[in-house]
C-alpha cells in the first residue's frame, strides 16, 4: 500500500520497548485523530512504514495491506483548513503583512489516494487556496500570466493561487505522480498545518523549492527505505517551463537507527528561474525519548544565475517537547549564509520559540516569538518578533 507520506514516518512513530515517539511538528502528530485530512501526499510510502496509523499497523512485509491505515483509499476524500493569524513584525519569508489580523490560507482539497496493494490503481490530487500566503504559494518560477502566476488572481495582499493539480498511479510498492505538486526538498511546508510554527524557516525561502511540475516516483525498497526519484520543469512552476528550467528531482530516506531517520533530497539541472546547477537538502530526524524530537537540516546550492554564481548554504535546527496530548513547546535555530561569485556574502541568525496548543483534534494555536535580524532599518541590530495564529481543520 502507497498512501503514506514520507514526512509521516520521517517524524512519526517509531515503536521501541513498547514507547512511542512522535514529533509534535507535522501534521500527524497535531491532528492525530483527524485521519487523512491533512497529508500532501508528496511521496507515497507501503503500510511497513505506518506504524504511526495505529496500535494495530504491522511492519512485515507478509501483513502489508492488513491492519493498515487506508483512510480516503479507494474514494474521493474532500479537506481543508482555515488559518487566521496575527504578527507585530515581518519576517522576509511569510509573515510580511503586520500589524493586523489576516486569513493565511483558506484551504480546499480534494484527492483520491492511489492503492496499490492489490494491484494497479490510479488516484489524483486538487489544492486551491486564498488568503495573503497565495503570493508565497503560487508558481512564481513561470513566466508571468501562466497558471497562477500574475494572472489576475491577486487582490492587494490577499490572492488564490493553485498549489496542487496531479495524478498518480501505484502498483505494489511503487508510486508515480504527475502534474503540479509540492516539493519533497524541504523539511517545512507551504501547508501550515503540517508546520509546527507560524512563521517559516528562511531556508524554504532562500534555498528551497516549494512546488514543481513533472514527475516523481516513489518506491518503498523496505520496511524503512524509500526512493525517490524523477524530472521537474525547474522550480516553483506551475504547468509551465522558464529559462528552459529541466531538472532531476530525487533521493531516499531510511532508518538509520530505531529511533532515527536519514533523508537526502537532491536537484540538479536547470532550475528556470534560480538558474542551473546543483542544490540538496539532508535531514536527520531523533525521537530522543517519548516526548523529545530533535531535528537538523542542512540546506546547500551552487547555481549559476544571469551569469553570477550562487552558493547558499543553511543548517536548521528543531526541539520538539511534547508535554501531553495538548500541549508542545519547540524551538527553532537558524543559520544561513549567502554568497556570491564577487565575494561578497552574508550570514544570518535566527531563533523561534513557540507553543503550540491544541484544544480539540483539528484546532491548533500557535503563539511564538522570533528573534531576527533587523533588516527593515538595516542597522546591524536583531528585532523581536511576536506571532500567533490559529488554524481549524475540516
Amino acid at each position: 500500500m502507497l498512501n503514506q507520506s514520507w514526512k509521516t514516518v520521517l517524524a512519526s512513530a517509531v515503536i521501541i520497548g513498547g514507547c512511542c515517539f512522535s514529533a509534535p511538528s507535522y501534521a500527524g502528530g497535531l491532528f492525530s485523530g483527524s485521519g487523512n485530512l491533512l497529508t500532501d501526499q508528496l511521496a507515497k510510502m507501503s503500510c511497513c512504514g505506518e506504524s504511526a496509523c495505529g496500535d494495530e499497523s504491522s511492519c512485515s512485509l507478509a501483513e502489508c495491506g492488513e491492519g493498515c491505515c487506508a483512510t480516503g483509499a479507494g474514494g474521493i476524500t474532500f479537506g481543508g483548513w482555515t488559518q487566521v493569524g496575527y504578527h507585530n513584525g515581518g519576517d522576509g519569508v511569510f509573515n510580511d503583512e503586520s500589524g493586523s489580523i489576516n486569513l493565511h490560507q483558506g484551504w480546499l482539497y480534494a484527492e483520491r489516494v492511489a492503492d496499490g496493494r492489490n494491484g494497479l490503481d490510479f488516484g489524483f490530487r486538487a489544492d486551491v487556496m486564498y488568503g495573503i500566503d497565495a503570493d508565497e504559494t503560487d508558481s512564481s518560477g513561470n513566466n508571468p500570466g501562466n497558471w497562477d502566476y500574475r494572472n489576475g488572481f491577486d487582490h492587494g495582499p490577499y490572492g488564490f493561487a493553485l498549489p496542487q493539480l496531479y495524478v498518480e498511479m501505484a502498483s505494489g510498492d511503487l508510486s508515480v505522480k504527475a502534474g503540479h505538486f509540492f516539493t519533497i526538498m524541504s523539511y517545512e511546508r507551504v501547508t501550515s498545518p503540517d508546520n509546527f510554527f507560524y512563521s517559516r524557516s528562511r531556508s524554504l525561502d532562500w534555498i528551497e523549492p516549494q512546488t514543481h511540475t513533472g514527475a516523481l516516483a516513489t518506491y518503498a525498497v523496505s520496511c524503512d527505505t524509500n526512493v525517490y526519484a524523477g524530472w521537474t520543469l525547474g522550480w516553483d512552476t506551475g504547468f509551465d517551463q522558464r529559462d528552459g528550467g529541466s531538472n532531476f528531482l530525487g533521493g531516499f530516506s531510511t532508518a538509520v537507527t530505531d529511533n532515527a531517520t536519514f533523508t537526502y533530497v537532491t536537484s540538479a539541472g536547470n532550475h528556470g528561474r534560480d538558474g542551473e546547477g546543483y542544490a540538496h537538502m539532508l535531514l536527520l530526524d531523533v525521537a530522543v525519548t517519548c516526548k523529545l524530537n530533535y531535528v537538523i537540516q542542512s540546506d546547500f546550492e551552487d547555481v549559476v544565475e544571469d551569469g553570477e554564481t550562487d552558493n547558499d548554504v543553511a543548517i536548521t535546527q528543531y526541539l520538539f517537547y511534547d508535554v501531553n496530548d495538548t500541549f508542545s513547546v519547540g524551538g527553532r535555530f537558524e543559520w544561513i549564509e549567502e554568497r556570491d561569485s564577487d565575494g561578497d556574502w552574508g550570514s544570518q541568525f535566527q531563533t523561534t520559540l513557540g507553543v503550540n496548543v491544541r484544544p480539540t483534534d483539528n484546532i491548533v494555536i500557535r503563539p511564538e516569538v522570533r528573534i531576527q535580524p533587523d533588516t527593515d532599518n538595516n542597522n546591524g541590530h536583531e528585532k523581536t518578533v511576536f506571532g500567533v495564529d490559529a488554524i481549524l481543520v475540516f
